[in-house]
């Protein structure tokens, strides 16, 4: 049984202000205003080229803002599982390997970060061996190796069937009450991923709703995106949680 990482008060690990971020010429988001807090976990939901990848790449990093700022918390340890990662399937490396790359690791630090990805008997199972769920898996464990206080994941589950993607957001949650960390994510699956999340962001190149997923679910700038249908799926899997975040719906004619 893993040890609980000491809780810690509720801080805000990430803030943005007014972000607007342009890919050459081409403006890709405005005006982002949102915030991280440790603990709980944000799913951002959008159409096709709405951003939402952008918007990670500019919270860890990669992706200069060209109006507006970040706000980082001192030291803030940043995990990161991406949509897919390519291995040449003739190249031999192990899990263990893997998992040392570019950093070499400890073999305790590899089984604890395999044991809390849920894959603890695969250390030495060749990578190209792996099926999808378990190679996604292996990207979190990889995540999970810096023990990190936000861990963002860009469409992990894509290309998994829907009980694979439901076990692994399981796997998530177990993830944020072990390490008390926060987990901001990008899905298209509403299903799952909203019923699984403390609050939810509708993205289309702004902030077109945001909230608690009932709230979100039943907003006219959700739904003229979404529709209506996944209104009844939020009660697949709710998890309690000890604190309580504002609902906010712009009404902006250009949502849809």
């Amino acid at each position: 049984m893993p040890q609980l990482r000491e809780r810690h008060p509720i801080m805000r690990l990430i803030e943005t202000h007014e972000m607007d971020i342009r890919l050459g010429q081409t403006p890709v988001l405005s005006q982002i205003n949102l915030h991280v807090d440790r603990g709980e976990i944000i799913t951002i939901v959008g159409p096709n080229g709405s951003g939402k990848s952008t918007l990670l790449r500019a919270i860890i990093g990669a992706v200069p803002a060209s109006n507006g700022r970040i706000v980082r918390a001192p030291n803030l340890r940043i995990g990161y599982v991406p949509q897919k990662l390519h291995i040449d399937p003739t190249l031999p490396i192990t899990v263990r390997r893997f998992l040392s790359l570019p950093r070499r690791h400890s073999a305790p630090e590899t089984t604890q970060a395999l044991h809390q990805a849920g894959l603890p008997d695969l250390a030495n199972r060749q990578m190209s061996d792996l099926s999808g769920g378990q190679f996604q898996r292996v990207l979190l464990a990889r995540a999970l190796m810096e023990k990190p206080d936000l861990l963002i994941l860009d469409e992990a589950t894509q290309g998994l069937d829907q009980p694979g993607s439901a076990a692994f957001y399981h796997r998530i949650e177990e993830v944020r009450q072990t390490l008390d960390c926060a987990v901001l994510m990008v899905s298209h699956e509403l299903h799952v991923v909203m019923s699984a999340s403390d609050r939810v962001i509708c993205l289309n190149h702004h902030i077109c709703c945001e909230g608690k997923p009932e709230t979100v679910a039943s907003a006219p700038e959700y739904r003229a995106i979404f529709g209506s249908g996944t209104g009844g799926a939020l009660a697949i899997y709710r998890h309690d949680h000890d604190h309580e975040h504002d609902d906010t719906c712009t009404h902006e004619a250009h949502d849809a």
